[in-house]
């Protein structure tokens, strides 16, 4: 890729074209005028831009503008088609995708069930879950450049390694992302599921204008992802947040004797069982919290979880004292503020802490919906670099 120096022409020229671009993703479909007026740039400066960028099938005409005497003007906006990305939430049993686009469009979410585990493998996965996507779409594979995938279990960005990765058979425990991208032929980011979801919760939930914020999250496995002014936090080696391998306090024993960690006290099993003391039924987490949206127990099973989820809230407010902890994963959602109120009232009545505590706020999947905030990001930014090689 050729470099720029700043001042000359061609500088100048990348410079303009980024502003357009930007204001055209910002705002949404403009004419030359309403470019040249938001970037105050002159009139021949701003159409020299758009023909430039239309040339290159970066922009293309999507209507026109009354202006009242004389013709109409045209109206130019981002080709969503240009550069694409792949959301994509891998658990135990289900591949859920999506395409995301420059604009952030909602486009449908693909569920693809896991069938058999014998010839499972990253690439297949993978390969899979991008089909999916853009048949349902109605987009093109080949427009397609980069993929974010949210695992359960740590991802090292220094080594490309995983760990913790038990509901992945089949992937390689190092090189995973290197062999994707060389197998795939695009770029690859792959994200630890509770730090994407963090990130939607940031961008769209209950973490939205906080200073600092830790979700918890609660599945059959337990979570933590810890957000410092808009940063999530991935420790040194991309474990942080394991938090189900943290043993529990003395104070637990009158609560489950049996519970050495905190996946005992308060992981899906545990979860399960409390359910069925109180008439709900499940097989895993999800259904679990499926059938208590409804239940006239939700209440009395909420309370028997409350004490169990302090324990495991309080060394996070120990340690690292957040503006705001969220409640998530399928349990967090379905007790809501509810469930939060809970156990902000067991942590008050025996410690000192006052924590502001939330249920989730996100609608629909948080791990795709960060990966989706994830590529847009990212998408841009690809279509950004492919100014630089404007004539």
């Amino acid at each position: 890729m050729s470099t720029t120096v700043p001042g000359t022409p061609s500088w100048l020229r990348e410079t303009n074209d980024r502003t357009a671009l930007s204001l055209l993703l910002e705002h949404g479909p403009l004419t030359r005028n309403g470019i040249g007026k938001l970037s105050r740039l002159s009139k021949p400066t701003a159409s020299q831009i758009v023909s430039r960028l239309e040339t290159a099938g970066l922009i293309q005409v999507v209507g026109e503008i009354s202006g009242g005497r004389g013709p109409n003007a045209v109206s130019y906006g981002v080709r969503p088609d240009r550069v694409l990305g792949v959301a994509v939430n891998i658990s135990e049993s289900m591949i859920r995708s999506t395409i995301v686009d420059a604009h952030g469009i909602e486009h449908p979410v693909v569920e693809t069930p896991i069938v058999g585990t014998d010839v499972r493998s990253a690439v297949a996965d993978l390969r899979g879950a991008i089909d999916c996507a853009t048949l349902a779409s109605a987009t093109s594979a080949t427009t397609v450049h980069l993929v974010c995938i949210g695992v359960q279990g740590s991802v090292n960005p220094r080594t490309d390694e995983l760990s913790f990765i038990d509901t992945l058979p089949g992937w390689p425990r190092t090189g995973v992302r290197q062999q994707l991208e060389v197998h795939l032929g695009r770029t690859v980011h792959i994200e630890n599921d509770v730090n994407l979801a963090a990130i939607a919760e940031r961008s769209e939930g209950a973490g939205a204008g906080a200073s600092s914020f830790a979700l918890l999250w609660m599945d059959d496995g337990l979570g933590l992802a810890v957000d410092l002014d808009g940063t999530v936090h991935r420790g040194s080696a991309g474990g942080a947040g394991e938090i189900g391998y943290l043993p529990v306090p003395r104070s637990a024993i009158g609560i489950d004797p049996e519970a050495t960690d905190l996946q005992d006290l308060i992981g899906g099993p545990a979860i399960i069982r409390i359910a069925r003391r109180h008439g709900v039924e499940g097989a895993d987490a999800r259904s679990v919290a499926l059938a208590l949206t409804d239940h006239p127990n939700r209440h009395a099973v909420f309370a028997e979880m409350a004490p169990r989820i302090a324990l495991g809230v309080v060394p996070v407010l120990a340690i690292l004292d957040p503006e705001v902890m969220v409640i998530g994963g399928p349990i967090g959602i379905a007790g809501g503020d509810q469930l939060a109120a809970l156990v902000r009232e067991e942590i008050e009545r025996d410690q000192p802490w006052r924590p502001r505590i939330r249920g989730s706020a996100v609608v629909g999947d948080p791990v795709l919906r960060g990966a989706r905030h994830t590529l847009v990001a990212q998408v841009r930014e690809r279509l950004f670099t492919e100014l630089v090689t404007l004539p």
